[in-house]
């Protein structure tokens, strides 16, 4: 009897170490991220990354998102709506996540549309055409070229600049950063280098409000 307790206090001995060990790793992760929120540069925010919303701005969301990802296209109008309910406190970093299979393609078709200025244009209609072109996350890229080609651009040099190094370099950065942060589902959002402590529209809201609250 007596040797059975010492093995049942031993398993839960470990179970606590573990989950005390668990809580400080994130908690030391969290502060990181916080950290990187303050910095100009870091795997948080990138220079080029593309932003929506004032320089200036004290709250800052960073989305990590897939456009094969139907969540993200869920996702995307409520958080542009944020900005507008709390107007020049709020900014927008747009990165790249393309865990579907196939989306690092459609993704560098997106930042070729950027360099002509198309990039708001082409990822709403992305996400207007997901269900035509990834249905059952299985990409069909002809049919993303025929969508993106009704938004008026040089349709030669987009083909050209999706394999330009310069966007290459910047998908595979993005990859990289959500791999250090710990991204490993879309959307995925940092408010001021915090995360929600469980996914949802309601708790990305209440925190961007508690950010907003605290910030001003």
């Amino acid at each position: 009897m007596k040797k059975n307790h010492l093995v049942i206090l031993g398993a839960l001995g470990l179970i606590v170490v573990f989950a005390v060990g668990g809580y400080f790793y994130k908690q030391e992760r969290a502060e990181k991220t916080q950290k990187m929120a303050k910095q100009k540069e870091s795997p948080l925010s990138r220079a080029y990354a593309q932003t929506l919303g004032p320089a200036e701005a004290k709250v800052v969301i960073v989305e990590f998102f897939d456009p094969g990802c139907e969540t993200c296209r869920m996702f995307a109008q409520p958080v542009k709506d944020l900005l507008d309910k709390y107007p020049g406190k709020v900014r927008l970093v747009k990165r790249y996540a393309p865990f579907h299979h196939g989306a690092d393609k459609v993704v560098q078709i997106l930042e070729a549309a950027r360099l002509q200025g198309k990039y708001w244009e082409t990822l709403e209609l992305l996400f207007a055409g997901q269900h035509r072109w990834a249905d059952h996350h299985s990409p069909n890229p002809d049919m993303v070229w025929r969508l993106v080609s009704s938004l008026g651009m040089d349709m030669e040099r987009l083909r050209r600049d999706v394999n330009d190094p310069k966007v290459l370099a910047i998908v595979r950065q993005d990859i990289a950063d959500a791999q250090q942060l710990g991204v490993h589902k879309t959307p995925g959002f940092f408010v001021n280098g915090k995360t929600m402590s469980s996914f949802g529209l309601e708790q990305l809201q209440a925190l961007v409000a508690d950010e907003v609250s605290a910030q001003y």
